[in-house]
């Protein structure tokens, strides 16, 4: 009989095992494809030294995309009659935004608070959709409101700045 109920927990553990290594492993994927599609972005705006930086005044505004002209503000940056910014709902025709140019492009991201808040919004939407991992596969309840907390406070502040 003893062997029995040895057998049977050392199943559960294996079990328990497995389902923290897989639960574990999904959130982990989840935050490394946070971090990769916010990183394409931040980049850009976090890093700035050496590259260009300036205003764009919006004046056009397709599907996808906005452009009008951009007026340099750091040393070594070129005026462009027409450069390109991604269409997002904080990008308004009539308004002009700071931003920074990718280099060997036209394209411009913006910069400062706003725009460092808003490159990371997919890491905000990964904690979300991680916490829930977390609470459901590895039962660790705390860790998890921490990490929605953190997501939820990341992406009200992106869009309260922009």
């Amino acid at each position: 009989m003893p062997t029995a109920v040895s057998s049977s927990q050392g199943a559960h553990a294996v079990l328990r095992f497995g389902q923290v290594a897989a639960m574990g492993t999904v959130a982990v994927l989840i935050l490394i494809a946070g971090v990769w599609g916010s990183w394409g972005t931040a980049h850009h705006v976090m890093l700035t030294k050496g590259r260009e930086s300036g205003t764009i005044a919006v004046t056009r505004c397709g599907e996808d995309t906005c452009s009008g002209p951009f007026a340099p503000v750091s040393s070594g940056a070129q005026p462009r009659a027409r450069v390109v910014i991604e269409k997002t709902v904080a990008v308004k025709k009539g308004q002009t935004y700071t931003v920074v140019v990718k280099p060997g492009s036209d394209e411009v991201v913006r910069s400062g608070p706003a725009g460092v808040l808003y490159a990371w919004v997919p890491m905000g939407g990964a904690l979300l959709l991680a916490s829930v991992v977390v609470a459901g596969g590895l039962r660790r309840r705390r860790v998890a409101w921490v990490m929605a907390g953190s997501g939820v406070l990341l992406l009200t502040a992106a869009f309260a700045v922009l």
